[in-house]
């Protein structure tokens, strides 16, 4: 079978190797069939060169494990030790060994959920993250009528400013240095600001804060202080994604003096979450497929993390199809 393995930073190879087959399936786990996978900003810094924490990931200059480090995919069921899938489904989710670039993918079925079939899978892989964004909203305090900013409007802040104006939220900021003002309207952000977090934290106005702020930025430190200096007194800082270093340093005097809250954390229940992104979608027609951008077969896997590293005003999310 077909398989991508990166040799060195920004560099990709296609290699052949043996078959997974179901003998080789623990317990609750699924044997996918590669139908299509997104790329997500929590894999570049590995396609850059970055050393992550994940089993396998132990190469000298890159990776060089298998399959690595696309996690959100769609599948088909060749095999399973699941009860809740079957031979012959079409499944969306996580690839949990952060090993989805393969012609046939083991994953956890706790993280895998069916979907709409008349979803096309280039569309269906937007499910996944739209899953981890609803979760996060979850924790978050009621956004009906409050104003909400996002920092960082790539493919996950677009989601959470979509998510954030559908439960409600007054207002919707969204922030980035890339010009985002051709497909912000469609994701429900109200105002559109083209700046570094660092700027529009010094140009904000007291009586302009947001009361709910979301940093999804990622891959930075500097912008959780950021999010936590532009929120309201008494209001709610959420950090999304997966963090590049353990310590992050932020002012607790502010958190302190304003009275404010800081969330963070894994998506969980993720069966439930991917049902719930599924619904959301349905409610919200045009969402994906506005949010899916860019399309690449699985033969120009290179192609596509090299778009995915650059920061282009019209690519929103990037899929990969067999």
């Amino acid at each position: 079978m077909w398989a991508h393995r990166l040799i060195a930073p920004y560099e990709f190879e296609r290699i052949e190797v043996p078959d997974l087959t179901e003998h080789q399936l623990g317990e609750d786990q699924v044997l996918l069939s590669f139908v299509a996978a997104g790329v997500c900003g929590s894999d570049l810094p590995a396609f850059r060169g970055a050393q992550g924490r994940l089993a396998g990931d132990s190469g000298a200059c890159a990776a060089e494990k298998n399959g690595f480090p696309i996690h959100e995919i769609v599948g088909d069921v060749i095999a399973s030790r699941h009860p809740r899938h079957r031979p012959g489904d079409r499944v969306v989710g996580w690839a949990s060994g952060f090993d989805g670039l393969m012609q046939r993918v083991i994953a956890d079925g706790e993280g895998l959920a069916g979907y709409d079939p008349t979803l096309a899978p280039a569309h269906a892989v937007g499910l996944q993250p739209l899953a981890c964004v609803l979760y996060a909203v979850e924790q978050l305090p009621d956004l009906a009528g409050r104003h909400v900013a996002v920092l960082g409007q790539g493919s996950i802040g677009l989601l959470f400013s979509a998510v954030a104006k559908a439960a409600g939220a007054r207002r919707v900021t969204g922030v980035d240095p890339v010009d985002r003002r051709e497909v912000a309207a469609a994701f429900g952000v109200d105002t559109v600001v083209q700046s570094t977090s660092d700027r529009w934290v010094h140009h904000l106005d007291t009586a302009d804060r947001p009361e709910i702020v979301i940093e999804a930025v990622g891959h930075q430190v500097a912008t959780l202080n950021h999010a936590i200096e532009a929120v309201a007194p008494g209001g709610t800082v959420f950090y999304f994604g997966v963090p590049d270093d353990d310590s992050y340093p932020i002012s607790m005097r502010t958190m302190l003096r304003n009275n404010l809250t800081l969330i963070s954390g894994v998506t969980r229940d993720r069966g439930r979450m991917l049902e719930a992104a599924g619904k959301f979608a349905a409610e919200h027609p045009e969402l994906l497929g506005g949010y899916v951008t860019h399309v690449f077969g699985c033969q120009d896997v290179q192609a596509a993390f090299e778009l995915a590293s650059r920061p282009v005003p019209d690519r929103v999310k990037i899929a990969i199809v067999a």
